[in-house]
């Protein structure tokens, strides 16, 4: 699936007008990266057996939404940081400003995309809503605002948890959400929980990286929640309690998922990878 969603990716960039910024918003997008969150989606319509290959387009555009985050989140402004998935961040490789405008390249032409999907108009539209929800003040952006404020405070645990229910969560969750959408209406919540309980996973193994990995091996700074007395899941918990929680996140994923009518394995085969990654 990662395969085909770059193939994809590619295609749709390279439709956009020539200059830097298309140059930067190919170079950050096609850099690499787990393509987590399409995949997310197309394993989800694929365990509901419906053909994902149709709704690839979504796929992209939830990584370009994801894309767009990272740039801006590694500006100077930001968390300033040099590496990103093993290569200069986007605003090394070219400058601020266009850094800034191939992140809101990315952004405005995930919409784009998903106003060009060959489907109904009212879940075209449903699909932006929750996209925008999740990226934005009330999603991705509200965590990043938050994230931002805790950084010369001390946010205690459930703090910490709010910040990244939404900062990493909720664009987690809403492939998930999506594919219950085209598939099956009533699975709304589940896979809400699902995707919520896999984000906070995901978050709290990042934590862990960030202490126990090098640059080599995570393709982007360590150290750096240290460096700036962020507040982490590490700090409060210690790795060892760090771990087990991820288990018992893992545990409570399974619970989502056998709850479902579908096929489970195929579900849980990429819930484990996210669990148990190493980069």
């Amino acid at each position: 699936m990662i395969e085909l969603i770059n193939k994809r990716l590619y295609e749709i960039l390279s439709q956009l007008k020539e200059g830097k910024v298309k140059e930067a918003m190919i170079y950050s997008t096609m850099s690499g990266g787990k393509r987590l969150r399409g995949s997310l989606l197309l394993t989800a319509l694929h365990a509901y057996g419906i053909k994902y290959d149709e709704y690839l387009d979504i796929a992209c555009a939830i990584e370009m939404i994801h894309t767009y985050s990272l740039i801006h989140d590694d500006l100077p402004a930001m968390d300033n940081d040099d590496l990103r998935r093993g290569k200069p961040s986007c605003h090394k490789q070219f400058d601020e400003a266009t850094a800034i405008l191939a992140g809101d390249g990315l952004l405005n032409e995930s919409m784009n995309v998903i106003a060009g999907l060959d489907v109904e108009d009212h879940l075209k539209i449903e699909i932006i809503k929750l996209l925008f929800n999740a990226s934005g003040m009330n999603g991705m952006i509200y965590g990043q605002q938050q994230d931002i404020y805790f950084e010369n405070k001390s946010a205690d645990l459930s703090e910490l948890e709010n910040i990244h229910h939404y900062k990493t969560g909720c664009l987690i969750a809403a492939p998930l959400q999506i594919a219950s959408i085209i598939a099956k209406q009533e699975d709304f919540k589940p896979m809400t929980d699902l995707g919520f309980h896999l984000g906070l996973a995901f978050q709290i193994q990042d934590d862990i990286l960030d202490v126990i990995s090098n640059p080599n091996e995570l393709g982007k700074n360590t150290g750096s929640d240290a460096t700036n007395h962020k507040s982490t899941y590490v700090t409060f918990l210690g790795i060892e309690k760090s771990q087990k929680y991820i288990t018992e996140l893992f545990n409570k994923c399974l619970e989502d998922i056998y709850g479902l009518q579908l096929n489970h394995g195929l579900l849980i085969e990429i819930i484990e990878k996210v669990i148990k990654r190493v980069n």
